[in-house]
């Protein structure tokens, strides 16, 4: 028994010791830090990151003082990826980091990245007008690098309105010209004087003011072992909904469905379609999940599929070409969105390597319609690290931005997938829609 105690007492101070050495490495870094000591706090914090044994909830402020230190040697790469890590793990101080953060995506040249940030940093952080004045003149100056001036005006004036004194705001505002300000503000249907400026393209609100906006999202991952489960889709249609739901769209939410539950689903979908004013109606599909081709058709695979041979697939899985697109042609629609991150591995390559087992195919263009893919036919997709696959992260940050066309925004998706993924993933998209559609005005 004495024996016993003494194993446990020492295995315990060992875990102790072992504890406290960790602790050290966080302890010193954030030292360092403080002392401006950047390169040898970035050492100290990436030694406590890969102990398995460390305080684990620590993790979030060594992410965050890792981050900032990167941020002060001009490492904005690793700043990147350190802060959006903080920020996965619920760092409190989320308003400033997506600050620190729209700052080092704009150093890298990632400037819509960076808007998205700013976005995120004013709404969080406290509204005081000295914080709200250095962010709607920083933002203003990433607008302007992407060529958004009356989004620039917009947030100078902002800036103007709430310190009328601040020389630096009034210096930036008189670079626009009096023509320039102009046409801005009756863009706006706004008086010139004062030229205050909304956000949203009043013009374009009335154009679409009767649009009905419909959506079906499906994200499977809970699939059977032999299928293999998926990471992200859930939150993939989740965030989805959420974001149309947004972009006034009246959304039906399928998670981990069911052949009868899509098919269900399907029906409802269509009937929402046809229930208005074809030339007033936009439908929008969205699957994330396992999918395959077989004969020149995608098929989106339930989660109760069971795939012994080949013609299985026709019998429990979802044709797009024919189910999905059709059905949304036949109600007539003046647009039909068709977006799929189902590009991933092959869930069945033992039984379809005739087929080639490598992504999906490109499908023909249905009246009025705009397809997207995750990935070119023939190639797979990226699940990515962090709470969404690749791509539909940047479809979600696309969307947000304003007065993008529906090109404009797969456009954006396409170069950031690109990027973000060493050029190894390249989105695709076919069109054949004559009138435009915007997510956000």
């Amino acid at each position: 028994m004495k024996i016993r105690l003494l194993v446990l007492v020492f295995t315990v101070a060992v875990g102790l010791q072992a504890g406290q050495a960790q602790y050290k490495f966080y302890q010193t870094g954030h030292d360092r830090y403080k002392q401006g000591k950047y390169t040898e706090a970035i050492a100290d914090f990436s030694e406590f990151l890969n102990k398995p044994n460390r305080e684990k909830s620590l993790d979030g402020e060594v992410y965050y003082l890792r981050g900032l230190s990167n941020l002060k040697i001009n490492n904005h790469k690793a700043a990147v990826a350190d802060l959006n890590r903080s920020i996965e793990l619920n760092h409190p101080n989320q308003g400033n980091i997506y600050w620190f953060l729209a700052q080092a995506n704009e150093k890298l040249g990632y400037y819509f990245d960076a808007i998205n940030a700013y976005d995120q940093a004013i709404k969080i952080l406290p509204a005081d007008k000295e914080t709200l004045i250095k962010l709607y003149q920083e933002r203003a100056q990433v607008f302007l690098k992407v060529d958004k001036r009356p989004l620039a005006y917009a947030d100078l004036y902002r800036a103007y309105e709430l310190k009328p004194s601040n020389e630096s705001v009034k210096t930036e505002l008189e670079k626009f010209s009096k023509d320039e300000v102009e046409a801005i503000t009756q863009t706006q249907n706004q008086a010139v004087t004062p030229p205050a400026f909304r956000e949203t393209n009043t013009k374009l609100i009335e154009l679409y003011k009767d649009e009905k906006r419909y959506a079906l999202v499906i994200g499977n991952a809970q699939y059977p072992k032999e299928i293999g489960e998926l990471r992200n889709p859930v939150n993939d249609a989740t965030d989805m909904a959420a974001e149309l739901e947004r972009s006034n769209f009246e959304v039906q939410l399928l998670t981990n469905a069911t052949y009868g539950q899509i098919r269900a689903g399907l029906q409802k979908f269509k009937d929402k379609l046809e229930s208005g004013d074809p030339e007033k109606t936009v439908g929008l599909f969205y699957f994330a999940g396992h999918g395959l081709r077989q004969d020149q058709e995608n098929y989106l695979v339930p989660v109760d599929a069971k795939i012994e041979y080949e013609d299985d697939i026709w019998r429990y899985c979802f044709p797009v070409q024919r189910m999905v697109l059709g059905s949304m042609e036949q109600a007539k629609s003046r647009l039909n969105i068709v977006i799929l991150d189902a590009c991933r591995n092959n869930p069945f390559p033992s039984i379809t390597r005739s087929l080639g087992n490598q992504g999906l195919v490109e499908m023909a263009k249905g009246r009025g319609s705009f397809i997207a893919f995750a990935t070119a036919p023939g190639s797979v997709a990226i699940d990515g690290n962090g709470r969404n696959g690749l791509y539909t992260q940047e479809v979600l940050k696309a969307m947000r931005i304003p007065g993008l066309t529906i090109e404009q925004v797969f456009k954006e998706v396409r170069k950031n997938v690109l990027r973000l993924s060493s050029d190894k993933q390249n989105t695709w998209d076919n069109s054949n829609i004559v009138g435009e559609f915007y997510f956000k005005f």
